[in-house]
């Protein structure tokens, strides 16, 4: 890593090797351990944990305080806000070693999590979807769905700019009132943008 193409904080811990894209940052008291792959233009906030084999895609931004255990799987664009928790384990106990047990949590493409959310392992959290903070998710959630609650259930659908899909026009779609895109719930609990392509990332 003596070609490294990224900034990593003089406190921070690079344990080797692992794998960490142009661009990112990884700042003040992070730990990045053995084979953990972090994409290009990440920002990892202050004390951001990442264990053996975690994925994180392009575009990610992990704020202060968070730990993201074996098993998981960050897509690209993904929001963590400070101090979100993440599980690897359904049953753990102190006295009983179930590393062999850990199971994967994949969040999808674009997805954001508010502080202090916990998200209970073996769930997948749907592509846009928006975890309100102090939410704890323990089942999988859809695409562009807004979640809240303890257990969290679904409240509404969220633009992919972060938005409330509220009022729907004649044609019974929601429009995103900053960027003016179509979305509508093509059958029950399946929402998608009729103006943009669901992996094409967002104009600039």
């Amino acid at each position: 890593m003596s070609d490294r193409n990224f900034f990593a904080h003089p406190t921070a811990i690079i344990d080797e090797p692992c794998q960490i894209g142009a661009g990112t940052k990884v700042w003040h008291f992070c730990h990045v351990m053995k084979d953990s792959v972090l994409g290009e233009r990440c920002i990892l906030g202050q004390n951001v944990f990442v264990a053996n084999g975690v994925r994180v895609g392009d575009n990610c931004k992990i704020q202060n305080n968070v730990s993201l255990y074996t098993g998981c799987i960050l897509e690209d664009d993904v929001f963590c806000g400070p101090s979100c928790v993440f599980t690897n384990v359904t049953n753990p106990r102190s006295q009983i070693l179930r590393h062999d047990k850990y199971e994967t949590t994949r969040i999808r493409r674009g997805a954001s999590i508010g502080a202090n959310a916990t998200i209970v392992c073996g769930v997948t959290l749907g592509r846009y979807s928006f975890v309100a903070a102090g939410a704890v998710i323990t089942k999988d959630i859809p695409d562009y769905a807004l979640v809240m609650g303890v257990p969290a259930r679904v409240a509404g659908w969220i633009s992919r700019h972060g938005h409330r899909l509220e009022e729907k026009n004649q044609e019974g779609e929601w429009i995103c009132p900053e960027s003016g895109w179509r979305y509508r719930e093509v059958e029950p609990d399946v929402v998608r943008c009729l103006d943009w392509p669901e992996d094409k990332p967002l104009a600039v």
